[in-house]
């Protein structure tokens, strides 16, 4: 997490928690809500929130206000209205016709069977429509055309990133053949918009930051400060997550809730405040908030809390 300046150009911290509706809120997602939201205080920044349901196959009818609800029930607070990405689709659109304007994106007409496996272990695609589309076959999705030119950043918790896309992710889907547009481009056309300075999220988006970094400098928007913060996993080393059915916070047990979640964040919060309200924990937490703790942890199991 960067330290702010003095200078008068640096523009006001702005964070943001952008949960997709696929499931309940969890431990894993307070975690890295709860972490967003306490950086923002300590730059006496702003604080939004946006639900990401754009990927309308995968979201659960009513987890976006039970995803809300959870949130107010664990004290949390936010700044202006909440954004649904399903109501940002014209915005999205532009962004797409602009990256085909430029050449910097191409329509594709290839299945999933047309990709290969890359070096992080993914499938990539090989490019088979970068130059046109074959014979017979129509648009199915729109593509960034990428390059193999490292793109390198500095994570404020992880350290020196570097990421060559042509050979590691290829080039990327930015609309879908459902018609649907890809989070990759969508959310970077959000956080341009709602002037995101910061971004604190989990580590499992780490790889997809990169991919990020070059929509922004294709679309020429502003590029924010990232910082990733450990994957919270269970006893196995398993991501907690909504799509893999990951336990719903019991909201009976607020305070507790945010302890496990400090705990789980190195912030060490003493044990007498484990089953004390919710509001002691934010004041606690407040005041006592060290990023510094999480710096080069990329992992913290549940299993090994102890109270």
């Amino acid at each position: 997490m960067h330290t702010s300046g003095s200078h008068a150009r640096t523009p006001p911290y702005r964070g943001r928690f952008a949960p997709s509706p696929t499931g309940p809120l969890h431990l894993g997602s307070l975690t890295a809500a709860l972490a967003s939201r306490l950086e923002a205080h300590r730059h006496n920044g702003t604080w939004l929130l946006r639900i990401e349901d754009i990927d309308r196959g995968r979201e659960v009818p009513g987890a976006a206000s039970g995803i809300l609800h959870a949130l107010d029930l664990h004290g949390f607070t936010w700044d202006g209205p909440v954004v649904y990405q399903k109501n940002r689709e014209t915005a999205y659109e532009e962004a797409v016709d602009q990256l085909l304007a430029s050449k910097l994106a191409y329509p594709c007409g290839c299945t999933r069977r047309n990709r290969v496996i890359g070096s992080l272990g993914s499938a990539i695609y090989p490019g088979t429509c970068r130059q046109g589309l074959p014979a017979g076959r129509r648009t199915r999705a729109i593509r960034a055309r990428t390059h193999d030119r490292p793109i390198s950043f500095s994570d404020s918790l992880q350290g020196n990133q570097e990421q060559s896309l042509e050979s590691t992710t290829g080039d990327f889907v930015i609309r879908r053949a459902d018609g649907w547009y890809a989070y990759q481009l969508a959310v970077v056309v959000d956080d341009a918009w709602q002037g995101i300075t910061e971004i604190v999220r989990g580590m499992d988006l780490l790889d997809s930051t990169p991919r990020q970094l070059y929509l922004q400098h294709c679309l020429q928007l502003p590029t924010p400060h990232y910082a990733h913060l450990p994957l919270v996993v269970d006893q196995n080393g398993n991501k907690l997550s909504k799509s893999t059915g990951s336990a719903a916070l019991d909201p009976r047990c607020p305070g507790e809730n945010l302890w496990l979640a400090l705990r789980l964040l190195r912030q060490n919060p003493p044990t007498s405040l484990c089953r004390a309200p919710s509001h002691a924990l934010w004041d606690w937490a407040r005041a006592h908030w060290s990023p510094t703790a999480l710096q080069g942890v990329r992992t913290s199991r549940l299993s090994d809390l102890s109270a």
